[in-house]
């Protein structure tokens, strides 16, 4: 897997302080993107173990109380990021169990594959749906398009 960004402290991703993890590749490819720079699955850097620690690390880092680890991309639920991203939510809820975790994907909740049901297993806050472009609205918090569903899991 490659990422693009990685943010230790990001309080615009979801609620309170977190840390924000954008990964590469997206089929979805939504007119009016403001991220298309990710969809290229083999662009950015590679995500490594050195930066899977680094996120452990500063989730745990006394001097500011984050809230939780934010996905988003690209798409996270893209096929070729699961094992890195499953590998990822794990180690977090087990290191980190009071840290909440956010994932944006294109897919919808209802279509995905056992594979991607998986990662979600163990995320607590799922937004799903594409962005659609004439459904945009500025005021929404943490979706660009009012299709998009935040879906709370635990």
């Amino acid at each position: 897997m490659n990422y693009h960004q990685y943010y230790p402290v990001d309080v615009v991703n979801g609620p309170g302080t977190r840390c924000t993890l954008f990964v590469s590749g997206c089929i979805h490819q939504c007119k009016g993107c403001y991220n298309q720079s990710t969809w290229r699955i083999d662009s950015g850097l590679p995500f490594t173990q050195v930066m899977e620690d680094q996120i452990i690390q500063d989730l745990q880092d006394p001097r500011i109380r984050r809230q939780g680890l934010s996905i988003s991309g690209g798409d996270p639920l893209h096929p070729a990021n699961l094992p890195a991203i499953l590998k990822l939510v794990q180690r977090v809820k087990t290191v980190c169990p009071d840290k909440d975790i956010w994932l944006w994907t294109g897919y919808l909740f209802a279509d995905l594959t056992l594979e991607q049901q998986k990662v979600v297993s163990f995320i607590n806050v799922l937004v799903d749906g594409k962005f659609v472009q004439e459904l945009h609205d500025p005021a929404l918090l943490w979706r660009g398009s009012s299709n998009q569903v935040i879906h709370r899991l635990r």
